[in-house]
């Protein structure tokens, strides 16, 4: 049986961003800080650390302002950054992840047009931590990876421990190998540089070994933490080594119940490993489900903070109102069909079968349901909110009576909101049709379909949204009069993703929509003069929710979308990895 091993509990996930603003705090430190002894500095930081630990929102803010003022009066930029990420932490344990996540991106634009390239790690630690929350444990991980980069350039090890930590506790459950030779790299650090941390480091590397199922060496290591313990060392993994320690002695029953004392309703996790490793595949079922209820209570309310921020932001905005709430509410049936039909299949899968390998297979089953539900939910909710925030300050600014634009400059607001809506309508639609190709039967191929006439039509319906530096084109080697047997709205709805890709990585010059033909084959491409794809990522951008840049618009639905409708019509799609001007995708039929 696979577990999940991810050593570190809720409750030490609440101790890291708690403390995260101390860490940040050690490491740099500006050449003149002598103004740190005064009476006024001291006030200010006192009243805003008080102010942060009680979660006292009416008090923190007016705090943190005052100190940030005076941090910029006297020329200290780390500390002031260091501050703002204070507000993006205080943020996040509030649960008000997408204010703290706009904090975040501005926080990275600022600190990247300052060329502040010192304090960049600052950006992608807070991202980390964002994603981390959020449950995107892919980006996490490479953001925290840039984060050691950045330190290594700058020589900051004495704080690169922590950092590696973090980076161990995404990467456990996917490569516990991998993760090991963290803790190693981290304890390495420590004992050069940071000798008070290499006890918890090597605390943590104990619990892991209980995670992984090696017994012995958790025995081994348990015993050198309690000696540390009687030589006057401490750790935040402690109460979860004690509880660990009595399971390994077979004492299940009582260690579930220290779990239960100590961790609260958040110790669901820890108590389904425990009874995983004794075998007790039932009570360790029974965990999970009560572990998946409490994670979907924290979602529920990360979510309705979220769209609180939202439906303050859209008081006066009453353009596509309507087809826009429509669109939510069919978003959240869907949602609620799929948790119903997914909790129908467990239930009825846990009634009929009751022997030992079928539960575990239940099981199984059950924790990767909840992964898909979790990065369906998390890049839904994220990209929905980006382009609807665009809409909305538009409107405002429209409905401002006081504000008077000229004719050119409405025209180009209505243009940014149309192009927005289209962003909303496209990230929708790809999913319910991702969802309806991939569960129909046959297609029907039976319509003549002009293939110039097809690419001129995309060209001329895209064009109004590329950027005005860049020109769509059609560049064909067929007549006009060259037909293909085909489904001609499957077709071109399997070209316009490549159409939208184009657009958005491309910043000037030109995006080429071709078409060739042999004897047996029609070949199509769209190419551009964009930033390009790694030659190493060419089928992985064909995968579901992956995007290479972050930053950039949309859920990474558009090309697995594309490759399920070419399959469906009989061809193939691929990345053309010799072309280097920029990127160039490529679609096969045959027509024999």
């Amino acid at each position: 049986m696979h577990h999940r091993t991810n050593t570190i509990n809720p409750t030490d996930m609440k101790f890291i961003i708690l403390t995260l603003a101390l860490l940040l705090s050690t490491f740099t430190v500006k050449a003149d800080d002598s103004y740190k002894n005064s009476k006024e500095y001291l006030a200010l930081r006192d009243s805003m650390r008080n102010a942060f630990n009680s979660g006292d929102s009416a008090r923190f803010f007016p705090a943190l302002n005052a100190l940030q003022d005076y941090l910029l009066k006297q020329d200290d930029q780390h500390a002031y950054y260091t501050q703002r990420c204070n507000e993006i932490v205080f943020l996040m344990n509030r649960q008000r992840i997408f204010e703290a996540y706009k904090l975040a991106r501005q926080l990275a634009n600022e600190l990247r047009e300052k060329k502040l390239d010192k304090e960049m790690y600052m950006a992608y630690n807070m991202l980390g931590h964002l994603n981390r929350y959020c449950g995107n444990r892919e980006t996490a991980k490479e953001n925290f990876r840039q984060v050691i980069r950045l330190m290594e350039e700058a020589g900051y090890y004495e704080s690169m421990p922590p950092i590696y930590m973090n980076l161990v506790n995404v990467s456990l459950s996917d490569d516990p190998d991998e993760a090991q030779r963290m803790l190693e790299k981290a304890k390495e650090i420590a004992e050069k540089y940071s000798p008070e941390r290499v006890f918890d480091i090597e605390t943590r590397q104990t619990l892991s070994y209980f995670n992984r199922g090696n017994i012995p060496a958790f025995l081994e290591g348990y015993k050198k933490y309690r000696e540390g313990v009687a030589e006057g060392k401490t750790s935040v993994h402690g109460r979860s080594m004690d509880i660990y320690y009595e399971a390994t002695q077979g004492n299940i029953d009582k260690a579930v119940a220290m779990a239960q004392e100590s961790l609260g309703e958040e110790a669901h996790e820890v108590i389904t490993l425990i009874y995983e490793r004794a075998g007790r595949w039932h009570e360790a079922y029974e965990s999970m489900k009560k572990q998946t209820t409490a994670n979907d209570s924290v979602n529920n309310v990360i979510l309705s903070n979220s769209m609180q921020e939202f439906r303050d932001e859209m008081t006066v905005y009453d353009i596509e109102r309507q087809v826009a709430k429509t669109r939510i509410i069919t978003l959240g049936i869907i949602i609620i069909l799929l948790l119903m039909l997914i909790m129908a299949f467990i239930y009825i899968t846990f009634s009929r079968r009751r022997h030992m390998r079928q539960l575990k297979r239940a099981y199984e089953h059950a924790l990767e349901s909840d992964k898909l539900k979790a990065a369906f939910i998390r890049n839904m909710s994220h990209e929905v909110r980006t382009p609807l925030n665009v809409i909305a300050g538009f409107a405002q600014v429209l409905a401002d009576p006081d504000l008077s634009p000229d004719a050119a400059k409405r025209k180009e607001m209505a243009h940014i909101i149309e192009k927005n809506n289209y962003l909303i309508t496209s990230q929708i639609d790809e999913m319910i049709e991702l969802a309806l190709n991939e569960s129909a039967g046959d297609v029907t191929k039976d319509e003549h379909v002009g293939v110039n006439d097809i690419l001129q039509q995309l060209a001329k319906e895209k064009g109004k949204f590329v950027n005005d530096n860049v020109t769509i084109n059609v560049s064909s080697n067929i007549d006009d009069g060259f037909f293909i047997t085909t489904n001609r709205d499957m077709l071109k709805r399997a070209i316009v993703p490549l159409i939208d890709n184009a657009m958005k990585y491309t910043a000037k010059g030109t995006i080429t929509l071709g078409a060739s033909v042999t004897d047996d084959e029609l070949k199509l491409t769209v190419e551009d003069t964009g930033c390009g794809i790694p030659e190493a990522e060419a089928e992985h951008i064909f995968e579901r929710f992956v995007k290479l840049d972050t930053f950039k618009e949309g859920i990474g639905l558009g090309l697995p979308l594309c490759r399920v409708i070419i399959a469906r019509l009989g061809g193939t799609i691929s990345l053309d990895t010799s072309y280097k001007e920029g990127a160039r995708f490529v679609i096969r039929l045959n027509i024999g």
